[in-house]
């Protein structure tokens, strides 16, 4: 397949913005870009797809072009639906700049139709010698039977069981048990190239895509001592396993339309339950507990992904660069979401992902639900590791409380209360802050404190009498003793792992 057969197709009505005699530029695959710097997941010879979302500036599309340009890629396909249907000219100088040809994709052609049209046209190639298979194969993409039905027909074809895996090590769609789907998963995310043998099976990347949760086809046997036109199927078969996926990636896109406008109506202190009731009743989440999720270190793909794991109806929407999820289920996930985060943490690469979890009953509860999953998702973030699940209800209250306060003011209240405490123990290398640590968590007990510190009783009063001198707050005062409890329970929060 090369550019000209897509050029060259009426019913795409795709542009060629820059670029002369490129017709005849061949296209190994095609591949869809949801971050800044796809290259290392690029070997030459793609149509790359990608919206506007990565280029509000001139210097960001040459830096995202240059790139596409060293890593060879035959085109860049240029959607413009989120930007109104206008192409920036920096975008058309860049390439322009880089050579390389650019494309540019109407406002009603989605990226699914044109990664169906390439990947059917590449596997109808390699198909040719066994163009029966390829055939029955086709016929159960196109016949409305899903996933199901595809991974029925190319076990028949390769002659083996099969199964579609997630990288957050779920089985998706299969033809018998799979055991231990998490190994197998770390296996495939550590392997340099692919289809990768382990445990008795053999693993075929499936995505075309450049993001964490992409698909892996898994069938049963070494592909190593297949015949080449076995090997040649279970090639295709994960080809059309990708096509699959894009149709209901096209699917939840249309149907993630409605979060967005619900969620900024949520986050609005001025919408009443009645508004927010009234929206949500659009929804397939209406009459459900919802489970809330914040997320930090990823796309709104990524989220989608994982919700997709659980049964139940789900929304996924960004508002002002934060991710939110809506789950309708009455289960509680955040154990599954752990193990899945966990499984797929090697597809990040240096990046991380962190989420927050909250959980309403109804309507009523979403706004404090939501918001109650951002402080969770905040609080995630201070911990060590690039990866974190924290789950409002695991939380102490005042711990979501001191996470609602803006960072700034946050820290000057810290610093005021025992920012001098903890200056005057680094300057006389004493242990004032443990010691009203351990007396607040003692609830004042003179005996229980000074035997946990190993400490006389009479020791302990001078110190927290000089604590009260240092601070201004005298620990046996209610009042006083919940500001410094506060000030602590922060500056713990805020300690280097």
């Amino acid at each position: 397949m090369n550019l000209g057969t897509l050029l060259n197709a009426p019913d795409l009505g795709l542009e060629l913005r820059v670029g002369t005699d490129v017709a005849d530029r061949p296209i190994t695959r095609v591949f869809t870009a949801t971050l800044r710097d796809p290259r290392r997941f690029l070997t030459g010879g793609e149509l790359v797809l990608s919206g506007m979302e990565w280029w509000p500036k001139p210097e960001d599309s040459d830096a995202f072009v240059a790139g596409l340009a060293q890593a060879g890629v035959t085109a860049l396909g240029a959607g413009t639906a989120e930007a109104g249907g206008i192409l920036p000219q920096h975008v058309v100088d860049a390439c322009e700049r880089h050579k390389l040809p650019l494309l540019v994709v109407p406002v009603h052609i989605s990226f699914a139709t044109i990664s169906e049209r390439v990947i059917l046209g590449l596997a109808a190639e390699r198909a040719t010698p066994n163009l029966d298979r390829h055939r029955r194969l086709v016929a159960a993409v196109t016949s409305g039977g899903g996933l199901s039905a595809l991974v029925g027909a190319g076990a028949t074809e390769v002659g083996a069981d099969c199964w579609v895996i997630s990288a957050a090590g779920r089985v998706v769609e299969g033809t018998d048990e799979l055991r231990d789907v998490p190994a197998l998963v770390k296996h495939a995310l550590r392997s340099e190239r692919m289809p990768v043998v382990a445990g008795g099976f053999s693993v075929y990347a499936t995505t075309t895509k450049q993001r964490p949760l992409g698909w892996f086809l898994v069938v049963a046997g070494d592909h190593r001592t297949w015949p080449t036109e076995r090997q040649e199927v279970a090639a295709e078969f994960a080809t059309l396993v990708e096509l699959e996926r894009s149709r209901l990636d096209e699917a939840r896109r249309i149907e993630n339309r409605a979060a967005q406008p619900l969620l900024r109506l949520v986050l609005s202190e001025q919408a009443t339950p009645n508004e927010i009731q009234s929206r949500l009743s659009a929804t397939e989440l209406d009459g459900t507990e919802i489970v809330t999720v914040s997320a930090s270190g990823t796309a709104a793909s990524v989220l989608d992904d994982l919700l997709s794991a659980f049964d139940g109806p789900a929304l996924v929407g960004t508002v002002d660069d934060e991710v939110f999820g809506l789950l309708g289920t009455p289960h509680p996930i955040a154990a599954d979401l752990k193990d899945m985060v966990r499984t797929m943490q090697p597809a990040l690469g240096r990046g991380g992902l962190v989420l927050g979890l909250g959980r309403c009953p109804d309507a009523t509860g979403l706004r404090a639900a939501v918001l109650q999953a951002r402080y969770a998702r905040k609080l995630a973030e201070r911990s060590p590791g690039r990866v974190a699940v924290m789950a409002g209800d695991e939380v102490a209250s005042h711990l979501l409380l001191l996470a609602a306060v803006p960072d700034e003011l946050r820290r000057s209240f810290r610093n005021q209360i025992i920012g001098p405490l903890s200056a005057y123990d680094e300057t006389h290398k004493s242990e004032l802050t443990r010691t009203l640590r351990v007396f607040l968590e003692h609830s004042g007990s003179w005996t229980q404190a000074a035997a946990e510190l190993h400490v006389h009783v009479n020791t302990l009063r001078y110190r927290i009498t000089r604590i009260t001198e240092l601070t201004g707050r005298d620990p046996g005062r209610f009042g006083d003793r919940v500001d410094l409890y506060l000030a602590l329970a922060d500056e713990s929060e805020h300690r280097p792992p």
